[in-house]
């Protein structure tokens, strides 16, 4: 750390009690100056020689204003007060980087300037800012600590803007000319304390880029803001390594606050801060780092501005995010367990049209405009990332008893145009969905399969679907249709074969004793009885077993031949036949939400299979 002595005189003051100050000398005091609670015995001759405002003070004393001086708003306080009238005597004081703020701001105040005196204290104390305070990177940093606490006078004596200059010129320096000894909040190496035998004096490890920012964390956010723009400004320190002290900052001063009054308030401006501070290129930050800028934000109820610009960056680069940075709990009093509100303004964000060639003005220093042209997110490959996002997403609030279906449906829909080769990750959310909401109608449940496409399930979906008493029989007759034409196609078959209870009601053979004229599209949306769904089972083992094209003939019971008769009498309309296997039918809804395509479907049976109720228990195809 670097010190200044001032002055050759011993130090003579004396204290007499807690509140009386005064100088051990046989000349007797002439002047009592009252500082705050402190009272100083001094004399007039060395005080008014370097000290104008004391002239006025004294002068105002002889007129009969009263025999003590009062001085209640010099900055500082008393030791300051203690520090010019030492340099008056020319006693020695030491001035270092924890003190030497107070004192220029007293000298300041006292008028101890150079028209009173030549090399008065506020010259010799710039002096020593400037060649040495100034120079060290930790006694910067210091100094610019302690002028929290002097405001406003350290502000309008720009010791705060010199501060924040020289730490961001050293910020600012090429790695290889940075020693390790600017640092100190660093623990020292091994060699650095002289214990490593080997050290042979030689510095060999690389220092990295963002090496300033773990010392600036100790910073006040608002100096803290004050040091950041200045790195900005200089435009040497890539984004990158600005967000990434950002990111240190944030999770050293926002470890866990407790919700509530001062908490609360430095909580509020921290986000706020590094909201604005944030670099303008997309990626210099993670999404799940803003992420969680935002569920703080939304905790402490900062103001709309910020909280509409993070999700704007959010949207921006929503594609790495995960479903556990989307889950965001709803505000206390509210129905719903997650915020769904916000994450659609984030998926808004995101899909919207003019996002590939979007021109960002940035206003800077004051009058000058700034284009900054933003490159587009909306690749095929983002796209399909925040479509299995979603169905994840969609899954776990699926969860919520309280989740209204048109929030779900809508949620589907904002990703509807994302074209991807899976619907495995949508059903397993419609799945979980009509599970945790047995209550749905029939009208509702047929809406919310709608979202998905039946030929885009894998084979484990299909599967599951088939066995699955949830899905309206529409649904599963079409997943069992496709499965099939899937199969054939796989063989080389340029003729789909069709699995014989479905090839006979396609026959249009009408043995059925349920007719084709009492079929009605409430049939067709009701859930499909066990019995039904025993039926395709059977039809969907002879698909597995290849006995429904090679000639093999699966038996069935009276039960599942009179349940595929139903079937068949459902099938048999023509007017309904062609909805469901037609893609305008509305029974399939192109490419919504959602896309696992590499993921089992078998991980997600387990589960529902222990929750079906026992009249309605699935039982193993294979």
């Amino acid at each position: 750390m670097k010190f200044m002595k001032l002055g050759s005189k011993p130090d003579q003051f004396q204290s007499d009690g807690n509140n009386i100050r005064y100088i051990a000398t046989e000349l007797a005091s002439d002047v009592v100056i009252s500082v705050g609670d402190v009272k100083f015995d001094l004399h007039k001759f060395p005080l008014l020689s370097k000290s104008s405002k004391l002239q006025k003070l004294v002068a105002s004393t002889n007129e009969g204003n009263g025999d003590e001086i009062h001085i209640h708003d010099i900055p500082g306080g008393p030791t300051a007060f203690e520090i010019c009238a030492k340099f008056c005597y020319s006693m020695t004081v030491t001035l270092n980087a924890y003190n030497v703020v107070a004192a220029r701001c007293a000298a300041e105040y006292l008028g101890m300037h150079e028209t009173v005196e030549k090399g008065n204290l506020i010259y010799k104390i710039d002096v020593f800012l400037g060649s040495s305070i100034f120079r060290s990177w930790k006694d910067s940093i210091i100094v610019l600590q302690t002028t929290k606490s002097l405001l406003p006078w350290s502000e309008e004596l720009k010791l705060v803007s010199h501060c924040a200059d020289a730490i961001a010129s050293k910020a600012s320096v090429d790695v290889s000319k940075v020693d390790w000894s600017y640092t100190y909040n660093r623990k020292k190496l091994p060699e650095e304390n002289g214990n490593d035998p080997n050290w042979n004096g030689v510095r060999n490890r690389m220092v990295p880029k963002d090496w300033w920012a773990e010392d600036l964390c100790e910073l006040e956010v608002d100096l803290y803001k004050q040091v950041i723009s200045n790195i900005n400004k200089r435009g040497v320190i890539s984004g990158e390594v600005v967000g990434e002290a950002l990111k240190a900052y944030t999770l050293r001063n926002l470890p866990g606050f407790n919700k509530g009054g001062d908490d609360t308030l430095n909580a509020r401006s921290i986000v706020d801060a590094i909201v604005w501070l944030l670099p303008a290129e997309k990626g210099c930050v993670s999404c799940s780092f803003l992420f969680k800028l935002l569920k703080a934000a939304l905790l402490v109820d900062i103001g709309e501005v910020a909280k509409k610009e993070l999700i704007r960056r959010i949207g921006q680069q929503l594609e790495a995010a995960s479903a556990s940075d989307l889950l965001i709990r709803a505000p206390d009093g509210e129905a719903l367990i997650y915020d769904v509100e916000i994450v659609r303004n984030i998926l808004e964000e995101f899909t919207k049209p003019d996002q590939n060639s979007k021109i960002q003005l940035a206003e800077e220093d004051g009058n000058e405009i700034q284009e900054i042209r933003r490159p587009g997110i909306l690749t095929e490959a983002s796209k399909l990332m925040v479509a299995k996002l979603v169905d994840v997403y969609l899954a776990e609030i699926a969860k919520d008893p309280n989740l209204p279906l048109a929030t779900f449906v809508d949620l589907a829909d904002m990703v509807s145009g994302c074209s991807r080769p899976s619907h495995d990750g949508l059903y397993r959310a419609i799945d979980m969905y009509l599970k945790e909401h047995p209550g749905v109608s029939k009208s509702e449940r047929k809406r919310i399969c709608k979202l998905m496409d039946c030929k885009k399930l894998s084979v484990d979906a299909c599967m599951h679907a088939v066995q699955n008493e949830r899905l309206p029989l529409r649904t599963v007759v079409q997943v069992l249709f496709f499965e099939q034409v899937r199969a054939a196609a796989s063989s080389g078959s340029s003729t789909p074969d069709l699995p014989k209870g479905i090839k006979d009601l396609n026959s249009g053979s009408h043995g059925s004793s349920r007719s084709a004229t009492t079929n009605t599209e409430e049939d067709w949306d009701a859930v499909a009885t066990v019995e039904e769904l025993k039926a395709l089972k059977a039809e969907v083992a002879a698909l597995r077993l290849g006995g429904g094209r090679n000639g093999g003939e699966v038996r069935h019971s009276n039960a599942d031949k009179a349940a595929a008769g139903k079937m068949k009498g459902l099938i048999m309309s023509r007017k309904i036949f062609s909805k469901i296997w037609s893609g305008k039918a509305g029974g399939q809804s192109c490419d919504n939400s959602g896309s696992d395509s590499s993921e089992s479907h078998v991980s997600a049976i387990p589960e529902e299979a222990n929750s079906t109720p026992s009249r309605n228990r699935r039982r193993s195809v294979s």
